[in-house]
C-alpha cells in the first residue's frame, strides 16, 4: 500500500477499519456512560432537551361527613407541572498524527489497524473520562486544594482528603487547569491564570503545576487565604451541571427552582466524619423513599468507600450448608443490599471524591443532547475525520460530543457526605 499523501487518504482508511465499532471502544471504568442512556434532543426545539416535570399533585379535595347531606366543594387545585429544560455540553478533544507516523502506519493495513487503535482507543478513553467526571462534578469543581508550597514558576498543591479522587487526576501529566477561589474569583487572568500538571502524586494527594512567576505567587496568596477549587481550563461556566451539582444546588436548576418545589431538590445524608457503613446507606436511603422512591438505584462511591462496605457486608454474612470447609471463598464483586425501596446495587468508582458517594435510580436519569461521543464533523457527516494541520507536519483527529446529565426526580437520590474513610 502506497504511503498517505493527504487527509482523504487518511480518512478513507480510518472509515474501512472504525466505521461500525466506534461504540465498542467506551472504557470500562466509565460507568455513568454506560450506565445511563443517551436520548437525542428534539432538533425541533434547537437541540434543547424539554422534559414536563410534576412538581405537586391535586390538592383541590373536600370532605363531607356521614349526615353531610350536598355539601359544599373546595376549589379545584390543579397539579403543578413546569418544563425542566437544558442544552447539551459541547466538547471537542483533539489530538494529531505527524506525517512521518501516517506514512510508516500506511504501508501496510496491518500496521494502520495497530496505529489506529493506539490513537482512536486512547482519544475514547480520554473523552470519555472527562465526560464521566462532567457528570459527576460538572459545575462543582474538581477538587479543594488547601496547601501549596513552591516558589517562581514551579508550585505544588495539595487536595484535601475528602475531595479528592484518584481517578480525576490519574494520568492528567501535560493537563491544563484553572484555580477559583471560595468567592468564584479565577486566581490571576490570562496566561497567568493557567496551570499545567507536570506530575501527580496519588498517595499524597499532591499535583505539581508549571506557571508564570506571577500566577505562582497569585495561588500562593489566594491559598493561603483560604482553599481553591481546581477546574480544567475553561470548564467553568461551559460544563454541564452534574449530579453533584443537581443534587446539592438551592435555587434554579434547569430552569425550576428548587427552593419552591420540595420534589425537585436532592437529599444529602451526612456520615458524621466516619466510614459509610450499610447502616447509614439505608438511613440515607429512607430520605429518598419518604419523597417517593420505589425502585433500584446505583450507589456509586469511591473504591475505599466500596471495600469498606464490602467488609462490612462481610461482617454481617452468616455461613450455611454450602460453606465448603475444603475450599475458602471469600471476596466480592458486587454488592447488593435490599432496603424498603428495592435493591441498592453499590458500585466502585475512581471519580467519586473519596467523601461522597451518590444514590441513583437510573430509570430516572438520562444523559440527553445533540450527539453521542463521535469522530464525524458536526452537521457534516461525511466529512473528513482528519484535516491536515496549517503550521505543523501531520494531521489532526478530533472527536466531539455534545450532551448533559438530567436527572428528572433529584427527591428520589442522595448524595451522601463527611464520608472518612478507614
Amino acid at each position: 500500500m502506497a504511503s498517505v499523501t493527504s487527509p482523504a487518504q487518511l480518512d478513507g482508511m480510518f472509515k474501512q477499519v472504525y466505521a461500525d465499532n466506534i461504540q465498542n471502544l467506551i472504557p470500562e471504568t466509565a460507568r455513568l456512560v454506560k450506565d445511563i442512556k443517551f436520548v437525542s434532543a428534539d432538533k425541533e426545539t434547537g437541540n434543547k432537551y424539554n422534559q414536563p416535570v410534576v412538581l405537586s399533585n391535586e390538592q383541590g379535595i373536600s370532605f363531607g361527613g356521614s349526615s353531610s347531606g350536598a355539601f359544599s366543594l373546595n376549589s379545584a387545585v390543579s397539579l403543578t407541572m413546569k418544563n425542566a429544560s437544558l442544552e447539551g455540553s459541547s466538547m471537542v478533544l483533539r489530538s494529531a498524527i505527524s506525517y512521518d507516523a501516517a506514512a510508516k502506519a500506511s504501508n501496510s493495513k496491518k500496521a494502520f489497524v495497530r496505529g489506529t487503535e493506539f490513537l482512536v482507543e486512547n482519544m475514547m478513553e480520554s473523552m470519555t473520562k472527562f465526560l464521566e467526571i462532567g457528570m459527576l462534578y460538572g459545575g462543582v469543581g474538581l477538587g479543594n486544594f488547601t496547601a501549596i508550597t513552591g516558589s517562581g514558576t514551579s508550585r505544588v498543591v495539595t487536595c484535601s482528603t475528602a475531595t479528592w479522587a484518584s481517578g480525576i487526576w490519574s494520568g492528567t501529566e501535560n493537563a491544563v487547569i484553572n484555580f477559583y477561589t471560595a468567592a468564584d474569583a479565577l486566581v490571576s487572568s490570562g496566561a497567568d491564570a493557567d496551570f499545567t500538571i507536570t506530575s501527580v502524586d496519588i498517595a499524597n494527594r499532591k499535583l505539581t503545576l508549571s506557571c508564570t512567576s506571577t500566577g505562582g505567587t497569585a495561588l500562593s496568596t489566594a491559598i493561603g487565604a483560604g482553599a481553591c477549587d481546581a477546574y480544567w481550563k475553561g470548564s467553568k461556566g461551559n460544563e454541564m451541571v452534574g449530579l453533584d451539582s443537581a443534587l446539592t444546588t438551592s435555587g434554579t436548576v434547569h430552569g425550576i427552582n428548587n427552593s419552591t418545589y420540595s420534589l425537585w431538590k436532592g437529599n444529602t445524608h451526612g456520615c458524621g466524619s466516619a466510614a459509610l457503613t450499610l447502616a447509614k446507606v439505608l438511613s440515607g436511603m429512607s430520605k429518598a423513599v419518604e419523597r417517593g422512591l420505589n425502585e433500584d438505584v446505583y450507589l456509586y462511591c469511591n473504591p475505599i468507600t466500596w471495600s469498606n462496605l464490602n467488609s462490612d457486608q462481610a461482617a454481617l454474612r452468616s455461613y450455611d450448608y454450602s460453606y465448603k470447609p475444603a475450599k475458602a471463598e471469600v471476596g466480592s464483586h458486587a454488592i447488593e443490599y435490599h432496603g424498603n425501596n428495592g435493591k441498592i446495587t453499590v458500585v466502585p468508582h475512581n471519580c467519586v471524591k473519596e467523601g461522597e458517594a451518590f444514590a441513583l435510580p437510573l430509570k430516572k436519569a438520562r444523559r440527553v443532547g445533540a450527539s453521542e461521543i463521535t469522530f464525524k464533523r458536526p452537521g457534516r457527516q461525511n466529512e473528513d475525520f482528519f484535516r491536515e494541520l496549517s503550521d505543523s507536519a501531520g494531521y489532526e483527529l478530533r472527536c466531539f460530543t455534545d450532551q448533559s446529565l438530567f436527572v428528572e426526580a433529584p427527591a428520589r437520590c442522595v448524595k451522601f457526605n463527611a464520608i472518612v474513610n478507614s
